[in-house]
C-alpha cells in the first residue's frame, strides 16, 4: 500500500468517530458480550478494486486481533459476486467498523473503477491519462491512490508539487510570457506548465520556453491545429469537459495527456456486500 499512513490513520480516527461515536449502542443491545463473526466481503456488480489494505486498516483500529484475508488485490477488475476478503473477528467490534471500511472501499473503488473505463477507452492511442486536484477534501491521498488502481498517473497532488499558470496568473502577471520568465526565474526546478486557450497562447507559451502546455477546452480540430504549432517542441496535456464519449477522439489528436476530474470529483461508489455469520 502506497499511501502515508500518518495520513491514513488521521483520517480513519476521524471517520470512526464521526460513525461509531460513543459506541455501537445496537450491538451492546442485542449481541451476547464475547460473540464472533465470520464474514465475506462481495462485489455486487463489475469493478476495479481499490482500498483493499484500508478497508484491513479500519477493522484493524477497533479489533487489532481480527483476520482480514484479502482474497483479490488492488487494482484488479473482478465480476458480480466475486468475494473480495474474508474476515473473522469479535462480532462487536467488526461491527462497528463495518461501515467505515465499506465506505472508504466503495468510495475508493468506485474511482477505480471510473478511471478504468476511460483508461480501456483511450488504449493503443498512446495518450496517458491523468488526474486532478479536483477531489474531496480530506480524501486526496485515497482518491488519488485510487485512480492509480485504475490506472490513471497522478497529476499534481498539491501546489506545490508543479507549477501550473493559469488564467488568473497570466491575468495578474500582464502576459504569458511574462509568468513563464518569472515561473523559471524563480529557480524552483519544478516543470513550468502553461494553460492556454488560445492558439496565440500556445505560440506565445512555446516561446516563452515552457515544459509543457495544457491546451484548455478546445475541441479535437483545434486541438491538432496546436499540436501542429507546438511541433514537438513540449508535452502536452489537454483537459476541459472531457467524457466518455470524447476522450478517445482527443487521444488520436495526439495529445501526451488528458486529465479528467471527475474519475475523483464525481466517481459512484460501488456496491460491496458484507455478510455475516456467527460462530
Amino acid at each position: 500500500m502506497t499511501l502515508d499512513l500518518k495520513t491514513l490513520d488521521q483520517l480513519i480516527d476521524l471517520a470512526l468517530n464521526e460513525d461509531v461515536g460513543c459506541g455501537d449502542m445496537t450491538s451492546v443491545a442485542v449481541i451476547p458480550s464475547g460473540a464472533r463473526f465470520a464474514g465475506t466481503m462481495t462485489a455486487r456488480h463489475e469493478m476495479v478494486v481499490a482500498g483493499l489494505d484500508v478497508a484491513a486498516r479500519v477493522i484493524h483500529r477497533l479489533s487489532p486481533d481480527a483476520r482480514f484475508e484479502s482474497m483479490v488485490t488492488d487494482g484488479q477488475k473482478v465480476a458480480a459476486g466475486q468475494v473480495l476478503a474474508r474476515l473473522e473477528g469479535p462480532a462487536h467490534e467488526l461491527l462497528a467498523a463495518e461501515r467505515t471500511a465499506l465506505n472508504l472501499l466503495q468510495f475508493m473503488s468506485g474511482i477505480a473503477t471510473r478511471t478504468r473505463a476511460f483508461v480501456d477507452r483511450i488504449e493503443g492511442t498512446g495518450a496517458t491519462l491523468l488526474d486532478t486536484r479536483k477531489t474531496v477534501p480530506g480524501l486526496r491521498d485515497l482518491s488519488k491512490y485510487a485512480s492509480r488502481m485504475g490506472g490513471a498517473t497522478n497529476h499534481r497532488m498539491r501546489l506545490d508539487d508543479g507549477i501550473l499558470i493559469k488564467d488568473n496568473h497570466i491575468a495578474v502577471a500582464g502576459s504569458v510570457t511574462e509568468t513563464v520568465r518569472r515561473a523559471k526565474a524563480a529557480g524552483s526546478g519544478l516543470t513550468v506548465e502553461v494553460e492556454c486557450d488560445t492558439l496565440d497562447q500556445v505560440r506565445e507559451a512555446v516561446e516563452a520556453g515552457a515544459d509543457m502546455i495544457l491546451l484548455d477546452n478546445m475541441e479535437p480540430p483545434m486541438l491538432r491545429q496546436a499540436l501542429e504549432i507546438i511541433a514537438g517542441r513540449v508535452r502536452t496535456e489537454a483537459s476541459g469537459g472531457v467524457t466518455l464519449d470524447s476522450i478517445r477522439a482527443i487521444a488520436e489528436t495526439g495529445v501526451d495527456f488528458i486529465s479528467v476530474g471527475q474519475i475523483t470529483q464525481s466517481a459512484p461508489a460501488v456496491d460491496i456486500g458484507l455478510d455475516w455469520n456467527a460462530l
